[in-house]
């Protein structure tokens, strides 16, 4: 399944977003952790500080041992022997206890020491103080914490969104700038200042990038041009040469033959030479002109003449087609170049007296001729493929041709074998 693209400035936005969340709740986290920690200090030191006061009055006024303090600094005293005395150690800890006024239990923060009094008798000191909930103090910070983050969430996405628009504003510019490049035409000028030091050489190594491309395509342009030509004018003359040849009245069966070969293969050679220069000049872009052109009307002219040139097969055809024509967004040499080819090679590759049927809706072409068997569908558009029973006249380009011209006009071809006959289906693309 492909996955929606994202703006790169919304996905840098919403990275933003989640890390200050996370930042946000760690901050909460611990500064929950440091309140508690400075709250339960300084209670401790509040019960270090009656305590000694307590230990104080008793040691004046042994009385005080018998009394109890009330909810807010509650306090007990208990006897315990020298030897717990001695090695006793002074302790904090939280808990709870129960107040019948408000019948629940209430958190307290509890010290327990011990002293000596003068007369030698060791005595525990129970000191109680009330704190605060830990519930109410969790529920208290997440609402603050949350109205914090919603209010800085809000207050600085408008901020943090002009910011990176005017940051990826550069970005903007280059990608529009790429936009406008297309195969065989000069690179236009990128008017993209910035002082972003990365956003300047990624615009300098684009225009870079593109005049090297632009220098390239119009190096090879010229040089499958020339190759062509230069190409072209060889073989025309063994040609001619080899018909010369041919018109000489001392050759016997055996020349004539072998002329007959040579001259089959150079014209073999130049409809080679011919198609490769095509399909060069489709791969760089070189029809770059569309236009709608309708299936039908080409079909319409091309199928009385080339029924012409393979009238010796006696193919009976039978074309069907809709009401609505099958319009296709392509150039129209191209287009020409494309429905001939299949036309061609249905023909050429058909058993005499074989079926040639043609198919035509508003959104595809097929093509079916009668075959001997299936052929590999995996390697048929390759370039110079030639399954079991091709023609040796065949050149093995012309359904690559035909696939690369499908494919720069968004069309998909494709191959199936149905009821001995082999079939092209031609179909506008997903």
């Amino acid at each position: 399944m492909r996955h929606r693209a994202m703006k790169l400035l919304h996905y840098t936005y919403r990275k933003l977003s989640l890390l200050l969340l996370m930042l946000m709740a760690l901050w909460g986290v611990l500064f929950y952790y440091a309140i508690m920690e400075e709250v339960m200090d300084e209670t401790d030191d509040t019960l270090q500080n009656h305590a000694h006061l307590l230990i104080k009055k008793a040691l004046r006024d042994p009385s005080v041992l018998d009394t109890q303090g009330n909810l807010m600094s509650f306090y007990t005293f208990r006897p315990i022997s020298e030897a717990e005395g001695r090695n006793y150690r002074e302790l904090f800890y939280d808990s709870t206890v129960y107040v019948e006024l408000e019948d629940e239990n209430e958190p307290v923060r509890v010290m327990q020491t011990a002293f000596r009094m003068t007369d030698g008798q060791f005595y525990e000191l129970t000191l109680m103080i009330s704190t605060l909930e830990r519930d109410d103090m969790v529920r208290a910070i997440c609402w603050y914490l949350g109205a914090l983050f919603i209010l800085f969430i809000i207050c600085t996405s408008i901020g943090i969104k002009r910011v990176l628009k005017d940051v990826f504003k550069p970005l903007q510019k280059l990608l529009s700038w790429l936009h406008e490049l297309h195969p065989g035409q000069e690179v236009p000028p990128l008017d993209n200042p910035t002082n972003i030091r990365e956003f300047r050489q990624l615009s300098e190594a684009a225009v870079a990038m593109g005049n090297r491309s632009y220098k390239a395509y119009t190096e090879q342009k010229h040089f499958i041009e020339n190759a062509s030509h230069e190409l072209q004018t060889p073989l025309a003359i063994v040609r001619g040469k080899v018909e010369l040849l041919a018109e000489g009245e001392n050759l016997s069966a055996k020349q004539m033959e072998e002329l007959d070969e040579i001259y089959a293969t150079l014209g073999r050679a130049v409809k080679l030479n011919k198609s490769l220069l095509l399909l060069s000049r489709i791969e760089n872009g070189q029809y770059a002109e569309t236009e709608n052109v309708s299936v039908d009307d080409i079909l319409d002219h091309l199928l009385p003449d080339l029924m012409d040139i393979y009238e010796h097969k006696q193919v009976h055809v039978e074309r069907r087609k809709g009401d609505v024509p099958f319009i296709i967004r392509c150039n129209h040499s191209l287009a020409q170049i494309l429905v001939t080819n299949l036309i061609k090679n249905a023909l050429l590759h058909n058993r005499e007296g074989g079926e040639l049927h043609i198919t035509t809706t508003p959104d595809s072409l097929i093509v079916a001729n009668t075959g001997e068997a299936p052929l590999d569908a995996g390697r048929l558009f390759e370039r110079f493929y030639r399954g079991s029973g091709r023609k040796t006249e065949s050149t093995g380009l012309g359904l690559a041709i035909a696939r690369y011209i499908a494919r720069s006009a968004a069309l998909e071809l494709t191959y199936r074998w149905r009821d001995g006959m082999h079939c092209f289906i031609l179909v506008k693309g997903t």
